[in-house]
C-alpha cells in the first residue's frame, strides 16, 4: 500500500483539522470535497505541500469517489450534509449525500482493498436519550432526517464490515466545536451563531432557558480519536466520542463574556442533555479527551475573526429558518 489517507470532506471544519494532523504525522493525504460547505481557505496553510492532493468532487459521484479512493490505505469518511435544521425540508439532499454517498465510498474502499474505513457517525442517533451518560447500545431514536441519514450511513458501514470483511469503525461525535467551525449556510451550531453575533454587537440568541447541557468536544480531541482508532486493529465497533462533561448553554455564554442575550423558543425533538458514555472507547483504545471547555472557549475567542463574515442570526431570522421544524416536529 502507498500509505495514502483519503479524507472526504477534508475542506470542512473537522476534516481540515484531520488533514492537519495526518500531514503532521507524515502521512500522504488525498482530500475529496465538493466545497459546497467546506472552504479552501481551511487548507491554505498546506499550499505547495506535495503530500496533499485535493480532488474536487462529490461523494454522490461514483467516478469521483473511485478516483479518490484508488490506491488508498485508509479512508476517513467525514463528508456529509451536517446542518440539522434544514434536514426537515431538504431530506432528499441529506439522503443522497449521507446514505448514497456513504454507499459509494464503501464500494470504492472494497474494490480497491482499503485497509481501514473510519466513519464519522453522530450522537443525534440517540434522539432524546433515556439514560445518561448515554452508552453506544442505547436505543436508536432519530428525531429528524439528519440524524436518521447519519445512522443509516453507519448501518451501511457496519454491514459492509460484516459481509465483505472491510475493516470498519464508526465514531459517534458529540457537539464538536473549535476553530473553522462552519460560518455560512443555514442556522446551525451554537458557537458559530454566538461568535458572529458577538462580532456584530448583537445579542446572543439562547434557545429555551439556556439550562440545557451539551457534551461539547473540542475538535483536536475528535481528530485524535479518529487517528487513534485508525491505528488500531479493531473492526466492526462503534464508539462514542465526547468530552464526558456536559456544559450548559448559559455557561458557554458566561465563558464567552457576552453581556446581551435574548431567548428564542426551545425546539421540539431536541434533548435537554447530551452526554456520551466514554467507557467503551477508553477500554478499547485508551482514548480520552484532553481539552477542558474553558481552554476550548479561549481558543475560540482567539480565532474569533474567522467568523467576521458569517451570517448574523436574529430572532426573526431564526423564527423563519425554523418554521418548518416546528411545523413537522411540534406535534
Amino acid at each position: 500500500m502507498s500509505g495514502i489517507d483519503v479524507v472526504t470532506g477534508g475542506g470542512g471544519f473537522i476534516g481540515s483539522h484531520l488533514v492537519d494532523r495526518l500531514l503532521l504525522d507524515g502521512r500522504t493525504v488525498r482530500v475529496l470535497d465538493n466545497f459546497s460547505v467546506g472552504n479552501r481557505r481551511n487548507l491554505e496553510q498546506h499550499k505547495g505541500n506535495k503530500k496533499l492532493d485535493i480532488v474536487e468532487g462529490d461523494v454522490r459521484d461514483r467516478a469521483a469517489v473511485d478516483k479518490a479512493v484508488a490506491g488508498a490505505e485508509r479512508v476517513f469518511h467525514l463528508a456529509a450534509r451536517a446542518d440539522i435544521v434544514p434536514s426537515i425540508v431538504e431530506p432528499d439532499d441529506y439522503f443522497t449525500t449521507n446514505v448514497d454517498g456513504t454507499f459509494n465510498l464503501l464500494q470504492a474502499a472494497k474494490k480497491h482493498g482499503a485497509k481501514r474505513f473510519l466513519y464519522v457517525g453522530s450522537s443525534t442517533c440517540y434522539g432524546i436519550p433515556q439514560v445518561y451518560p448515554t452508552p453506544e447500545d442505547a436505543p436508536i431514536r432519530p428525531q429528524y432526517p439528519y440524524a436518521l441519514t447519519k445512522y443509516m450511513g453507519e448501518e451501511l458501514v457496519m454491514h459492509w464490515g460484516r459481509v465483505y470483511q472491510l475493516p470498519v469503525l464508526s465514531l459517534r461525535f458529540f457537539n464538536v466545536y473549535g476553530p473553522r467551525a462552519r460560518t455560512s449556510g443555514t442556522y446551525g451550531a451554537v458557537f458559530g451563531v454566538f461568535l458572529a453575533q458577538m462580532l456584530a454587537d448583537k445579542p446572543l440568541t439562547i434557545v429555551g432557558d439556556g439550562n440545557q447541557t451539551r457534551d461539547f468536544t473540542f475538535v483536536s480531541d475528535v481528530v485524535d480519536a479518529l487517528v487513534t482508532a485508525a491505528a488500531s486493529q479493531l473492526s466492526g465497533q462503534i464508539f462514542n466520542v465526547g468530552s464526558g462533561h456536559p456544559v450548559s448553554i448559559n455557561r458557554i455564554v458566561d465563558l464567552l463574556g457576552a453581556k446581551r442575550t435574548v431567548f428564542v423558543p426551545k425546539r421540539p425533538g431536541e434533548p435537554d442533555c447530551t452526554w456520551g458514555d466514554m467507557a467503551r472507547i477508553w477500554n478499547a483504545l485508551q482514548w480520552q479527551p484532553q481539552v477542558p471547555i474553558e481552554e476550548g472557549v479561549r481558543t475560540m475567542l482567539d480565532h474569533i475573526d474567522y467568523w467576521r463574515d458569517a451570517p448574523v442570526w436574529t430572532t426573526d431570522k431564526i423564527q423563519t429558518a425554523t418554521a418548518d421544524w416546528f411545523k413537522y416536529l411540534g406535534r
